[in-house]
């Protein structure tokens, strides 16, 4: 069975009104579920290889995109679930196919060291994987969506908002910073050895 299959759908659905809830929440959190949805579309084609030689270029969009939504949720005051425990969004995705097309998609940089948090002293470096990111964000997110389309505006307002705390939010952060990291190698690297050919002749042409 396809990636695809085990996501939540991402067909366009308004749950059915959650009592309690503003119509402002609902609002809110409609807007994190499209942004969720997006990303979650975005990040299966381009696992499947439909980006070509874009995919860097639009992971690096599409994770600064989730990130917003992530502020955005971070700033709100704390959500509070409707019920103590919480409820059975089904079972999680199975990623391991759509991470395995990242890793293949992104041989030669899925690797990378970061900070773990630049407020413990000394430092602490950590080794991570873009395609293993990138793929518990997806987790994460799906689990919300998953209650966000059951009506349970707050769970998923409560679990995107925790998560994106507790793991999804540094996971993402990480990546960006590698993603973008890429793009800089890939722009200025060209850039400088451009330069040292100019210097290189502008040395020949003195020396004639």
């Amino acid at each position: 069975m396809s990636t695809t299959e085990h996501l939540p759908a991402t067909d366009e659905v308004h749950p059915p009104a959650e009592p309690g809830v503003t119509s402002d929440v609902e609002d809110f959190a409609q807007q994190i579920a499209d942004q969720v949805e997006s990303f979650l579309l975005a990040l299966q084609a381009i696992a499947r290889g439909e980006a070509g030689g874009r995919a860097i270029g639009l992971l690096l969009l599409e994770v600064s995109q989730v990130l917003l939504a992530g502020a955005r949720l971070g700033v709100q005051t704390d959500f509070e679930p409707v019920e103590q425990f919480q409820p059975d969004a089904g079972p999680d995705p199975d990623l391991d196919e759509m991470r395995l097309r990242l890793a293949t998609l992104l041989d030669g940089v899925d690797d990378y060291t970061e900070v773990f948090d630049p407020y413990v002293h000394p430092p602490e470096l950590v080794s991570s994987r873009l395609s293993d990111d990138l793929s518990s964000v997806a987790a994460a997110l799906a689990h919300g969506l998953r209650h966000f389309r059951a009506g349970r505006i707050s769970e998923a307002l409560w679990w995107w908002q925790f998560s994106y705390v507790s793991s999804w939010g540094g996971e993402a952060s990480g990546a960006l910073r590698a993603l973008q990291s890429v793009v800089a190698h890939d722009r200025l690297d060209i850039d400088l050895e451009g330069e040292s050919e100019q210097v290189a002749a502008a040395e020949q042409m003195l020396e004639s």
